[in-house]
Order: structure tokens, then C-alpha cells, then sequence
């Protein structure tokens, strides 16, 4: 978006302003006081402001963490939260937010940055995968706990942890944009292979259906590329059908989760418009530079 401002934030009054957006965009009463964003903030942590004139429309809130990598103990960012006014997403913020977020950790001397989010949101799945270049390959399960917010209430809270590597080949060509995403054409082309297939029911929802699991057991079948096709719009599936929203939500823990045990990590994440919309990550398997 044009005429968006990105401000460091650590006055009481700012942050106060992030307490109601996190009411507007998930609901409830269950936010991050802005005591404890100002007591990250005085130790290291960050909080991002998205402005057009003085009107917030988005936010990134995180805070230093400790990380192991190739056995090694090392700090890291953890972002914890990035919210985006609801009449404003879609719209680019989430990305300029991340992109500011990626400089300042970077003069901090950090490599990198952390955070979760949900895997069957196709949405957060393009921003965080596609666009920015983030990879996944830890699957946590229930990990929040009952949550008490709108979105959330009454559904399983399994996470994606994303590892954002800042100044990696993959970060630093789709944070410049110089690289064009891969369409779900270019990956058919190159015979890579969906694993699994779904119905439409009467809603015009995605049922799964079939899949092809067992190629993974076998090292000498198991494929350098695979994709797995997950809804392209959960939300509207937990507002209409929950008992098929949990059934994805099953059907992909058990998926994800075999994936990760066979050394599968996300690479990519492609969105397929139409009207049978859907999403697919794409998991690569084999030597995979992170950082």
C-alpha cells in the first residue's frame, strides 16, 4: 500500500493502540497487555506500527529467544504476533510489516526469526512461505492449549514454527521480489507430484479423499518434490461445516507430521485460484540450505 508509515513503538499510549487492534482482528478479551510489550521492548524486543495518517492499521510484536541449531545455542527473534485491520488485509501490510521487521532484526545481528501460525491458513501459509521466503519443518500439536479468541475458540491450536534464516539466498529474493513465485503449472510441469487428492462436497468445500502416503516409507520411492493440497479457506469451512473443518484439521496433522519424521521440509507454498480454489506447500526433501 502507498502512504503506509512503519514506526518503532514503545510508548504506553502506542501500545495501548495494539491492545484494541488485537481485540478488533481476533476477538475476546485475551491480548498481549501493552505492560509486557513495553517490558519486551526495553529488553531487546520489537514492536512494529503500520500508520496511514495516525490510523494503526497492522502491528508485529516480538522479543528475543534462544534457538539450537546444528547443536549450538544461539538467539533469535521470536514473533510472536502481526495483525492486520480487518477491512485493510490482503492489502500488502503484513508484508511491509515483515520487511521492516527483517532490517531491524538484521542491525540487531540476529539471523534469525521465529514464529508460528497456523498450517491450513492458506492466507498466513503465502505470506510466510511464499513471499517471504520463511521455511518449515517443526509441526507442534495443540500447542496453545484451548484458545478463548473468535477464530480459535473450540478448535485444535496445532502450529506450524517458522524459521525465517534473514540472510539466506531464499529470504533475500523474495524479500527483494526478484524472484516470480512458481505456480502450480511450473511444479505439474516439472512432474511434481500432488499426493493427495479431495472431493467437493454440496458446499462446494474440499473433502480429503485419497492419498499416496505409502511412497513415503519406501526411501528408494520417496520423491525429491512433493505438494499436498490443503483448503483454500478454512475459515469459511469452520463457520459453515465444524465437523469437516476438525476433519482437516486430523487428516493434515497426521500428514505434516510424516512428512517432518521422513526429513521433509517446506519450501514453497502456491495458491490456486478458480472455482475450486486451493492451496498447496511444497515439501523438498534432500540437502535443503536454511541458512
Amino acid at each position: 500500500m502507498k502512504n503506509i508509515e512503519i514506526k518503532v513503538l514503545g510508548s504506553p499510549e502506542e501500545l495501548r493502540q495494539v491492545e484494541d487492534l488485537q481485540t478488533l482482528v481476533w476477538g475476546g478479551n485475551d491480548v498481549v497487555p501493552a505492560h509486557l510489550m513495553k517490558a519486551s521492548v526495553d529488553s531487546g524486543g520489537l514492536v512494529l506500527g503500520a500508520y496511514k495518517k495516525k490510523e494503526m492499521l497492522g502491528f508485529a510484536f516480538g522479543f528475543v529467544g534462544l534457538h539450537d541449531y546444528d547443536g549450538e545455542t544461539g538467539i533469535k527473534h521470536c514473533s510472536h504476533m502481526l495483525a492486520v485491520h480487518p477491512e485493510f488485509q490482503s492489502s500488502g501490510i503484513g508484508f511491509v510489516l515483515k520487511q521492516a521487521q527483517w532490517k531491524v532484526i538484521r542491525k540487531q545481528g540476529l539471523e534469525l526469526i521465529t514464529w508460528t501460525y497456523d498450517p491450513l491458513e492458506s492466507k498466513n501459509a503465502k505470506l510466510n512461505i511464499a513471499k517471504l521466503g520463511a521455511i518449515a519443518r517443526t509441526y507442534k500439536k495443540e500447542y496453545y492449549g484451548q484458545m478463548k479468541d473468535q477464530l480459535n475458540t473450540g478448535y485444535p491450536s496445532d502450529r506450524f514454527l517458522v524459521e525465517w534464516w534473514l540472510n539466506s539466498q531464499r529470504a533475500l529474493m523474495r524479500l527483494g521480489q526478484r524472484s516470480k513465485p512458481l505456480s502450480l503449472a511450473h511444479y505439474l510441469s516439472g512432474k511434481t507430484e500432488i499426493i493427495n487428492t479431495v472431493e467437493w462436497d454440496s458446499d462446494g468445500f474440499p473433502v480429503p479423499h485419497q492419498d499416496r502416503m505409502d511412497k513415503l516409507e519406501n526411501k528408494e520411492t520417496q520423491p525429491k518434490l512433493v505438494m499436498f493440497q490443503i483448503p483454500a479457506d478454512i475459515q469459511s469451512i469452520k463457520n459453515t461445516n465444524r465437523e469437516l473443518a476438525h476433519e482437516w484439521r486430523m487428516y493434515s496433522r497426521l500428514i505434516f507430521e510424516l512428512f517432518f519424521n521422513h526429513g521433509y521440509i517446506i519450501t514453497d507454498f502456491v495458491h490456486q485460484s478458480g472455482n475450486q480454489a486451493a492451496g498447496y506447500y511444497v515439501f523438498s526433501h534432500g540437502d535443503i540450505k536454511l541458512g
